[in-house]
């Protein structure tokens, strides 16, 4: 990633943050800080964005998110509830509204029959008002082809159009 990176998406996140004066940090594994990389291209992130960590490791998870050793153990890092707990993780580590994860097989090796090279969970969680009980996570799946460049590029896109499909639901609620 460069500064000739897309900036339409990372600017449409910037733009709803700003528009709802939230916050966010990210808990990157597959994607290695390009996520971060993505929104700090936009001038002015730091109006919003808080903090980017990439915990690639077992014991990265563990140490700075919180991820617990049995989900790690039971499911592997490339899960659904690992990336629930690394994106409420790094949402209540930071203390920020928005926590959003990243986790998967980019390849070109590692993948199995259940967990083929290109498949990636996407955690987004949003912390409500204290006492309003409306916090909440969410993850999604996706399994996506091309080589390790294009499997890191397309799950920063859907990470951060994921991210924008929640911002734009929680203003419709409100």
């Amino acid at each position: 990633m460069n500064d000739d990176i897309d900036r339409d998406l990372p600017m449409d996140v910037a733009d709803a943050l700003r528009d709802r004066e939230e916050t966010l940090a990210v808990a990157e594994s597959c994607t290695g800080g390009l996520i971060g990389a993505a929104i700090t291209a936009v001038p002015g992130a730091s109006d919003y964005f808080d903090a980017g960590l990439t915990t690639y490791a077992y014991g990265a998870k563990r140490r700075h998110l919180g991820v617990n050793r049995e989900a790690l153990d039971e499911h592997g890092a490339v899960s659904e509830p690992v990336a629930r707990e690394m994106a409420q993780g790094v949402r209540d580590v930071a203390d920020v509204t928005w926590g959003l994860s990243t986790t998967g097989v980019a390849g070109p090796t590692g993948g199995s029959a259940d967990t083929p090279v290109g498949t990636v969970y996407i955690g987004v969680s949003y912390a409500g008002p204290w006492g309003s009980e409306e916090s909440y996570a969410t993850v999604s799946r996706y399994e996506f082809d091309g080589d390790r460049a294009d499997v890191r590029a397309e799950t920063v896109d859907r990470a951060l159009a994921d991210l924008l499909s929640e911002l734009e639901a929680r203003e419709m609620s409100r």
